[in-house]
């Protein structure tokens, strides 16, 4: 077979050989046991309110005080520790009822650098050949 622009190996399909029928005929395999991103989003609250939302408005003010992306630089135990450390006082902050920042919103931020963070710190381990075991820097 001959490579296209659209040769996606090493990609597969995966085929677990279980179907649902749906009443229009459509078949789909059964999701059960993958992640359901559709949950992340609770309904009957606005846009704006949304968690999410409300992270992604935090992202796009850091984007413009740093540079897009800029938290995914972090590779070393210090930079996690001072993730872990703001993820923390945030909490803090949001639990006693702070209002004058977003401090939910700076929480699952931290979270997301941190554990992002800790993968980076594991990868860096494992690239330079390193025999300890990084189980979970974080």
């Amino acid at each position: 077979m001959t490579p296209t622009a659209f040769d996606t190996a090493p990609y597969e399909t995966k085929d677990s050989g279980h179907r649902g029928q749906y009443a229009s005929g459509m078949l789909r395999e059964p999701d059960t046991g993958r992640p359901r991103f559709d949950l992340l989003v609770p309904e009957n609250v606005p846009y704006g309110k949304q968690l999410l939302t409300r992270c992604a408005a935090l992202m796009a003010r850091g984007a413009e005080k740093y540079e897009s992306r800029n938290w995914e630089k972090a590779d070393s135990r210090e930079e996690l520790d001072r993730m872990k450390a703001s993820a923390f006082r945030h909490f803090m902050q949001w639990l006693t009822g702070e209002t004058e920042e977003d401090h939910a919103a700076a929480v699952v931020f931290n979270l997301l650098a941190a554990e992002s963070t800790a993968y980076a710190i594991g990868q860096k381990h494992t690239a330079v050949g390193n025999d300890r075991a990084v189980q979970d820097p974080v």
